[in-house]
C-alpha cells in the first residue's frame, strides 16, 4: 500500500482515506442506471436507441437527461444493434418517366398536407420477404398511409397513397416526393396523382439523401420495433 500510495502521489492516510469514501454517489447512480438500460435492451432485443431509452425510463419512474442516457449506453455499448440483412427495393432503370426533385431537401414543412414523402421497405419472415410502403406527412412526420404486400408492384404503392388520401383529403397542389423505383412511376400510380392533382417529385437517382425522412423513419421502424426479429408467417408481419 505505502508503495501504491507513493506512486499515486499521495500520503497513507490520504490513500486510505480515499478507499473509506467509495465511489461517489453519481458514479454509483450511473452505474445502476447502466443496469437498467441493459435489461431494457435484452427485453426489447437490443431496438432501443438513446431518444427511444430515455422515454422508457421515464416511464419506469427514472427521469434522466438525454445526454447522460446516451453517455451510459455509450460507454456500456448499449446502443441499438441494427439488422444486416438487405434487400433492394428501388428499381430506378427503367422507361417510365420522371419527376424533377421539387422538394430539394426542404424538409421544414410550415404547414399541413402541403408535402407528403413515400418509400418502401423489406420485412424478413419465414415465409419470405414481405414489403411494406409508406406515405407520411413531412410537417408531423406522421405515417398517414400504408400498405404491405409480399410483392413490389404497383399496387402496392398505390394502395398506401390512396390510404392516406382517404385518412387526409388533401388539397389540390399537395407534393408528393419519393425515389425514381418503377413503382412510383408506373401508368397506374402516376394517373392516380394525375387525377387527384398531385405534384410529383422524386430523389436525384441513387441519392438516398433527397428522402432522409423516410429512410429515418424505416431504421426507426427496425430498430426500435422489429430488431432481428423474423416473423413466422407474412400474415404476423402486418401491424
Amino acid at each position: 500500500m505505502e508503495k501504491m500510495a507513493k506512486n499515486l502521489g499521495v500520503t497513507r492516510s490520504g490513500f486510505y482515506a480515499w478507499l473509506r469514501r467509495g465511489k461517489a454517489p453519481r458514479r454509483v447512480e450511473d452505474e445502476q442506471l447502466g443496469d437498467l438500460i441493459k435489461g431494457i435492451q435484452q427485453e426489447v432485443k437490443n431496438r432501443y436507441g438513446s431518444p427511444r431509452m430515455t422515454q422508457e425510463l421515464g416511464r419506469r419512474g427514472h427521469r434522466v437527461g438525454h445526454n447522460r442516457v446516451a453517455r451510459l449506453m455509450r460507454e456500456g455499448q448499449l446502443g441499438a444493434r441494427p439488422r444486416k440483412a438487405y434487400r433492394v427495393t428501388t428499381k430506378s432503370n427503367h422507361g417510365h418517366p420522371v419527376a424533377e426533385n421539387v422538394l430539394q431537401r426542404q424538409f421544414a414543412v410550415p404547414t399541413v398536407n402541403t408535402v407528403w414523402v413515400s418509400d418502401i421497405t423489406y420485412i424478413a419472415t419465414a415465409e419470405g420477404w414481405m414489403y411494406l410502403c409508406v406515405v407520411l406527412d413531412l410537417y408531423s412526420r406522421r405515417v398517414v398511409g400504408w400498405s404491405m404486400d409480399k410483392g413490389l408492384g404497383a399496387e402496392l404503392v398505390v394502395r398506401a397513397l390512396l390510404m392516406a388520401m382517404l385518412t387526409r383529403r388533401p388539397p389540390r397542389g399537395l407534393v408528393l416526393h419519393r425515389d425514381r423505383g418503377v413503382q412510383y412511376c408506373a401508368r397506374a400510380f402516376r394517373a392516380l396523382t394525375g387525377e387527384r392533382g398531385i405534384v410529383q417529385s422524386m430523389s436525384r437517382k441513387g441519392d438516398c439523401w433527397d428522402n432522409a425522412c423516410a429512410e429515418t423513419f424505416f431504421s426507426s421502424l427496425k430498430m426500435e420495433l422489429i430488431g432481428s426479429r423474423i416473423f413466422t408467417t407474412r400474415e404476423q408481419a402486418r401491424p
